[in-house]
């Protein structure tokens, strides 16, 4: 029994991966790396998984922090490092005579980067992608080959991700007339992030995780202004990566085994996902919308797959409803039922025909797992007659009236012997 709950275990995994191979694949990934993770004894690995992505059809776009790096040369050589205040910010002073020192301990890290890609047999490149312009003067402070990133050269990269490479972006940018500019990691990646399109933006850090899963961009607000995390630095990147349209964000422990191929690959991950609301269409049920969701309930209730509701009997329960909209007109709909004892039942799934390959089912679905999260459930589970292998192929796994709870056991149809499976969040 051990043996084959292993062997269905792993199929599942194979399944996620899969299905988030699909969805991903030709898609561009931006993975700003701070440099105390490049320093770990795991770092040859989390270089091998990216080499990995890149490999199979992702394209991977590197940018090294350099902080800590640029700090021991500074060091190494007696150079104080000064600074201009700017706001909360502060910005490192870039004279003439360190610049040169900048550009060694960048160049030095991208490197790296490029051994152990090219261990992997993964073409890299460490090019001029950036063009940046001079901060100039900061509250009296002249910040001389400081810089801030002017244009990311789109054509460039795109060509080169193109040829399946792998470009890598020290903290390096340069003005038209060839001069070097000391430019944020940070503020390189969220540029090249929104210039090329990029579906996700990777903080990969050498800090323990948060311990919350998934973040919107107003929680992630409200978290910095509470002043009670030690993630100031990475959640002021996501929130700014959210607000200029990189609609998803992810907080990881770089030096956690294999820790970007779980957070990619697998529902729940092992970071902290800040994400702008997918679900923006999808909104409570009105009353005004009964008849539009009996429209599309009618047909399944026809056929047997979901029981007959009366318009009163959704009224009733309208709190519990939900209708995704698209072009103001309602697509699909359903239900999450709260039985108490920490479980919820999604129930009364319904989509427009017409749209069925935009998977709106499994949108209204993975937006009542969400909301059932978010009010503390710790399981929710469908009664189903004929939709079984559709809830399979989403995770749900099947289980017994007994698993339900008491409330729902009473009111279970024995005369209509509904498959029940469900999903422990």
């Amino acid at each position: 029994m051990i043996i084959m709950d292993t062997i269905h275990s792993q199929v599942d995994l194979i399944r996620e991966v899969f299905h988030y191979q699909s969805r991903f694949e030709g898609s561009t990934m931006v993975f700003k790396i701070d440099y105390p993770v490049t320093e770990d004894p795991g770092f040859p690995g989390l270089v091998k998984d990216l080499a990995l992505l890149a490999k199979t059809g992702f394209k991977v776009i590197i940018v090294p922090g350099v902080k800590e790096n640029i700090d021991a040369v500074f060091k190494q050589h007696d150079i104080t490092s000064a600074f201009a205040s700017n706001l909360d910010n502060p910005v490192r002073v870039t004279t003439s005579q360190s610049i040169s020192y900048v550009e060694m301990a960048a160049f030095n890290v991208a490197s790296r980067f490029m051994t152990f890609l090219s261990g992997s047999r993964v073409d890299a490149l460490i090019g001029n992608f950036v063009r940046a312009r001079g901060l100039g003067v900061i509250n009296g402070v002249d910040t001389e080959h400081t810089g801030t990133v002017d244009k990311i050269y789109v054509d460039s990269l795109t060509r080169v991700l193109n040829l399946g490479m792998v470009p890598i972006l020290p903290c390096i940018g340069w003005s038209p007339s060839g001069k070097p500019y000391n430019v944020p990691s940070d503020e390189i990646a969220l540029a090249v992030s929104k210039a090329l399109g990029a579906v996700k933006l990777f903080i990969v850090t050498a800090k323990n995780g948060m311990n919350v899963e998934r973040l919107t961009p107003q929680e992630t607000e409200s978290l910095l202004n509470s002043n009670s995390t030690d993630f100031k630095r990475e959640l002021k990147l996501a929130l700014k990566a959210s607000q200029i349209g990189i609609h998803r964000v992810h907080i990881i422990d770089g030096r956690e085994e294999g820790a970007v191929l779980k957070e990619l690959f697998s529902n729940l991950g092992v970071g902290t996902m800040i994400y702008t609301d997918e679900y923006d269409s999808i909104r409570d049920l009105h009353s005004r919308d009964l008849p539009d969701i009996l429209r599309l309930m009618e047909p399944l209730m026809q056929n047997g797959i979901l029981v007959r509701r009366t318009p009163e009997q959704i009224q009733e329960k309208k709190a519990d409803y939900s209708v995704l909209v698209i072009d103001g007109a309602i697509r699909a709909c359903g239900a999450l039922h709260d039985w108490g004892e920490g479980q919820g039942e999604i129930a009364a799934v319904a989509t427009d025909p017409q749209y069925s390959d935009m998977g709106l089912g499994r949108q209204i679905v993975n937006y009542f797992v969400e909301k059932a999260r978010k009010i503390k459930k710790h399981r929710v589970f469908v009664l189903t007659t004929q939709t079984q292998d559709w809830f399979e192929a989403i995770g749900f796994k099947e289980t017994t009236v007994e698993s339900l709870p008491e409330k729902k056991r009473k009111v279970y149809d024995q005369n209509r012997k509904s498959k029940i499976y469900a999903l422990e969040l």
